[in-house]
């Protein structure tokens, strides 16, 4: 039997209600009703300049020129689409719909401005930029830096919490639960600023770039001024010296960004689910949630496995968006349209991930058991305390060890040592007894430096 018409991308199907709003700015209705707007706006732009004989429309006019973005539907989208059925081109559909609302809105005087001097890149550059944008701004940025909110507040909330840190999977200097969340807020933020002042920009003239079509026909008039305003007055930045598209550079720089924030925070997910895995973090059951079919204990880390998975597949996406779409043959080929229409797949599994990492995060508590247990269980750690203290008591002439990195590499390496070894081997050191007391006193969940203090890095 044949199933009903499914979506194929799970973002359109079990993941929908985590991404939809992507949809509002990155569908294909999304990029259409651009389109209306870059060629609404173009045509009052060629109106308030009162070229090739035309006035400046009323108010009203614009209003209800305005309005066919603003009220585009559904309605809308299906005529767009059977006109595109007999165009075959999709810009060529939206001037065919935009010059039709023309006459219905008496304004057919000025039907052949619709589309004036454009090439179909003029407007699907403009309303790609418009869209890209919306979807970083409204969608995107929202999704990060809530995941930054909650890593900010966490790493205050933890930030005396001490745990045994590892390095090379191994028992190392202790550092606390939140000066580790504190550095993935450091990192995250840095890469967002990036992202936020990314330069959208915009090219509008013509087919090879050289404004030909324009000067043919008006050559009195300043088109690179005309369209530079013009692009400006959407909020873009100009581009003055392209080919038959905008170059791409920007989208380039802005997927490399959003995909590197999105490493960074695989790499955050990986280190919670560690840390879930060596119980220093404990999940907080969720009602009627079930971990294993067959076993009925387990409570996995899905959120932290599904972000993982999702940032690994919004990553390829990006980068294979930031390789390919500055390459372009020539003055034109067409391989950037078919690669731009991932653009909101790319950003829908980035923002899948970030609302999985939110509500995982939301989902975990910090095991302060276990975590002053492996404290406790590993009191070797402190043979690099006491090896540096013992140089810095070496060169200030209050002990003669010759070389007491190896002394210590004998006691510690490869075995646990307890604290009363510990005490007893610093008790029989050559070093003055300021430095003796301290190292006495001095037990792993102390050793943390100013790992506490650094959280407060974040506030600056």
């Amino acid at each position: 039997m044949t199933l009903p018409d499914q979506p194929i991308s799970p973002l359109d199907g079990r993941y929908r209600s985590a991404v939809s709003t992507i949809g509002e700015h990155l569908s294909e209705a999304a990029l259409n009703r651009a389109r209306v707007l870059v060629e609404v706006e173009w045509l009052i732009e060629l109106t308030d300049r009162s070229l090739f004989g035309s006035t400046p429309l009323e108010a009203s006019a614009k209003e209800s020129l305005r309005a066919l973005v603003t009220d585009f539907g559904q309605a809308d989208i299906d005529e767009l689409a059977a006109l595109e059925a007999t165009t075959r081109h999709d810009v060529k559909a939206v001037e065919y719909y935009v010059r039709a609302r023309l006459d219905a809105l008496g304004l057919s005087s000025i039907a052949e401005l619709t589309h004036f001097a454009c090439t179909s890149e003029d407007v699907n550059n403009l309303a790609y930029a418009l869209t890209i944008r919306s979807a970083i701004t409204d969608v995107w940025l929202p999704a990060v830096e809530a995941v930054v909110a909650v890593l900010d507040d966490r790493a205050h909330a933890h930030r005396d919490d001490a745990m045994l840190a590892h390095t090379h999977g191994q028992p190392a200097t202790p550092t606390t639960v939140g000066k580790e969340f504190a550095v993935f807020v450091h990192r995250v933020r840095r890469v967002v600023a990036q992202v936020e002042a990314t330069s959208y920009l915009g090219k509008f003239s013509g087919a090879t770039g050289t404004f030909a079509a324009h000067l043919a026909a008006a050559p009195d008039e300043d088109w690179p001024e005309i369209a530079r305003s013009f692009v400006e007055r959407l909020g873009l930045e100009f581009n003055p010296l392209t080919t038959q598209i905008e170059s791409h550079d920007w989208q380039a720089e802005l997927y490399s960004r959003v995909s590197h924030a999105g490493r960074i925070l695989h790499n955050l997910a990986t280190d919670v689910w560690s840390y879930i895995s060596l119980g220093y973090f404990t999940q907080i059951p969720q009602a009627g949630a079930t971990g294993s079919s067959t076993m009925p204990h387990k409570i996995n880390p899905i959120r932290f496995e599904n972000a993982e998975a999702n940032l690994e597949i919004a990553s390829a996406l990006l980068d294979s968006l930031a390789a390919s779409l500055v390459t372009s043959r020539l003055q034109r080929d067409l391989t950037d349209s078919t690669t731009q229409r991932n653009i909101g797949v790319a950003l829908g599994h980035s923002v899948l991930a970030l609302d999985n990492i939110r509500r995982g995060l939301g989902e975990i508590d910090v095991n302060r058991v276990r975590l002053a247990a492996d404290l406790d269980g590993n009191w070797e750690i402190l043979g690099e305390a006491i090896q540096t203290v013992i140089r810095a008591e070496i060169t200030a002439g209050r002990s003669s060890i010759s070389d007491p990195y190896a002394l210590l590499k004998d006691l510690t390496r490869g075995r646990r040592v307890g604290q009363a070894e510990l005490v007893e081997f610093v008790d029989g050191l050559d070093i003055g007894p300021d430095a003796k007391a301290r190292l006495r006193a001095l037990t792993p969940p102390d050793y943390s430096g100013l790992a506490s203090q650094l959280v407060s890095r974040l506030d600056r």
